[in-house]
């Protein structure tokens, strides 16, 4: 037998149970066990994982067409092959982000398995790892958030450390490390937003509908795994994150409010992109309202929406060209934040690419898709570095192979300043000195 609820109705609840339900939210104590030595650049970065698996070929390369006019600027030009299977967008905001940073075309993922689970470790601790690693474990090496929160100064709360996942699955795991002498004291916030809006990809935004018992479990565990991302039940035992109460209750007061706000329809269509909207965008969207809010130091945001390559290459193009809209949009968010403005530098990269040769899966438009195992094009990324005149080097593009994943860590370490206090051995990486004034 069927049971009706009204899901508009079932949020409202949520939005009241949820609030009450946290009784340790995902936040941290504030305190420092050093002090930093170094001089900071800038006291805000954003670094954004255009994840998901991006060739140079398409992206910075535009063999199909300029399909990233926020990054690189020019007329957002498409492949008339693929431009059919395009859906339509808003006018690119803002001026190019190339403009306003250093491009470097030839970076590279350069050791290790190329799936999404290595790239992001990789691209948050600052070490390559050789082999496939358990998505149920936390990382060997410590993060950028840990290296952060241990060694920053002056002394910051958690509220100034964010991991913004658009696909809870694994990527809690890389919140913190099992390293010694770092791990959940000096890990960062982490919300996957989507649960707050969505389940199995529905709408749970739409008019009330009528639910089955088997729908309702599903609205359900989206309201437990809601839940789940502000505590460490399930995945890491009893390696639990002490609350910092004053904290706790402005955390609850803000999720409180997004939900409320979702419930009234502020999230329905918050760009003008209509149904274009993918879940890439509300995952930065979500990230502009923590930097509205919380204006963070350090803010790590995810999206993997370019992953349906392995079977749909138009959709690949079309999601690509949306990460590249949300992330313009994500800059005039930053330089429309005060606080924030003139004082974050944006860095960008992907976290590994994709095969040069594609597999045998031809989509609707007659374009085979592409995996990613490992061959050279697979190693082959860009990286971006955007920031004020005078912190970040202005409409640079450095063309020579240079520069690889391990870099990230440690150039964000240099532009917060704490990166003389990490124990030495820690980061192979180097500084991206050409992109820093």
């Amino acid at each position: 037998m069927s049971t009706f609820i009204p899901r508009r109705n079932f949020l409202k609840k949520t939005a009241i149970a949820a609030t009450g339900a946290f009784v340790a939210p995902y936040i941290l104590p504030g305190g420092r066990l050093f002090a930093a030595t170094g001089n900071r650049i800038a006291n805000h970065v954003v670094f954004c994982l255009f994840a998901g698996g991006i060739r140079n070929i398409e992206s910075v390369g535009q063999e199909r067409g300029n399909l990233l006019p926020s990054l690189l600027g020019g007329a957002g030009t498409v492949d008339p092959i693929i431009a059919a299977g395009m859906d339509p967008l808003p006018d690119t905001p803002g001026s190019s982000l190339r403009s306003q940073g250093t491009l470097f075309r030839q970076f590279r993922y350069a050791q290790g398995p190329t799936g999404h689970f290595n790239g992001h470790s990789t691209a948050l601790t600052g070490n390559y790892t050789l082999q496939d690693l358990s998505i149920k474990e936390a990382p060997k090496m410590p993060t950028v958030f840990e290296y952060y929160r241990k060694h920053s100064s002056p002394e910051q709360n958690a509220l100034n450390a964010w991991w913004v996942a658009n696909s809870l699955g694994p990527y809690p795991s890389l919140n913190f490390s099992s390293y010694p002498g770092y791990g959940a004291l000096y890990g960062a916030n982490f919300v996957q937003p989507l649960t707050l809006i969505s389940t199995d990809g529905a709408n749970a935004l739409s008019n009330p509908i009528t639910l089955s018992s088997d729908e309702i479990a599903r609205v359900n565990e989206m309201r437990n795994n809601f839940n789940a991302s502000f505590s460490k039940t399930g995945i890491f035992g009893d390696n639990a994150i002490v609350n910092n109460l004053a904290d706790r209750d402005l955390l609850q007061n803000y999720i409180k409010q997004q939900l409320i706000d979702g419930v009234a329809g502020a999230f329905n269509n918050p760009w003008g992109a209509g149904a274009a909207m993918n879940d890439d965008m509300y995952n930065v969207f979500f990230a502009e309202k923590i930097i509205e809010q919380f204006k963070p130091e350090l803010l790590v945001v995810n999206m993997q929406g370019v992953d349906i390559a392995h079977s749909n290459f138009t959709q690949y193009c079309n999601n690509l060209r949306k990460a590249d809209f949300a992330v313009g949009h994500l800059w005039q968010t930053i330089q429309n934040t005060p606080g924030m403005a003139n004082d974050t530098i944006l860095i960008v990269a992907p976290e590994h690419g994709r095969n040069l040769l594609p597999n045998t899966i031809i989509d609707d438009y007659g374009q085979p898709a592409l995996d990613h195992n490992s061959d050279e094009t697979s190693r082959e990324i860009f990286c971006m570095v955007v920031g004020p005149p005078g912190k970040v080097q202005q409409n640079q593009i450095v063309t020579q192979i240079t520069g690889e994943s391990i870099d990230i860590v440690p150039t964000i370490a240099r532009i917060l300043g704490f990166d003389q206090d990490i124990p030495g051995g820690m980061l192979p990486g180097r500084i991206l000195n050409e992109a820093l004034v």
